[in-house]
């Protein structure tokens, strides 16, 4: 019985160390960490627009195109990394298939990029 309790030895130093570590990371910021509140601190943060304002006010639509673009932009890189992964174990001609089919892809996406780019959507002023 002995050894196998041994067995579990590390998992439970595994677990005990990291909630030690993450309770130390939850209290000690609130110790240490220096207190000084302000009004700007304290206001609730909404989507780079003032929370408490009229909720017909006009506002930038670029905010919303930017962080559109960005989503878009990401969901395609973490979309590039699975693929390439899994296209070296594919046969050959399938291969072949897979690399167009992603180059189509990722031209459709830099033409609308550049598209973008032009209409001087990604311009902040």
């Amino acid at each position: 019985m002995n050894a196998f309790l041994l067995q579990y030895l590390p998992i439970v130093v595994f677990f005990g160390l990291a909630t030690i570590i993450g309770l130390a990371f939850a209290i000690l910021p609130v110790l240490i960490a220096p207190k000084s509140p302000d009004p700007e601190k304290n206001s609730a943060y909404e989507c780079g627009f003032n929370a408490f304002d009229d909720a017909r006010m006009k506002f930038d639509v670029r905010f919303y195109l930017v962080s559109i673009l960005f989503i878009i932009f990401d969901l395609e890189v973490a979309f590039l990394f699975p693929w390439a992964v899994a296209l070296m174990k594919l046969p050959h001609h399938v291969q072949v298939f897979s690399f167009w089919s992603m180059m189509c892809f990722l031209g459709v996406l830099t033409v609308g990029f550049i598209y973008e780019w032009k209409k001087g959507a990604l311009e902040w002023e």
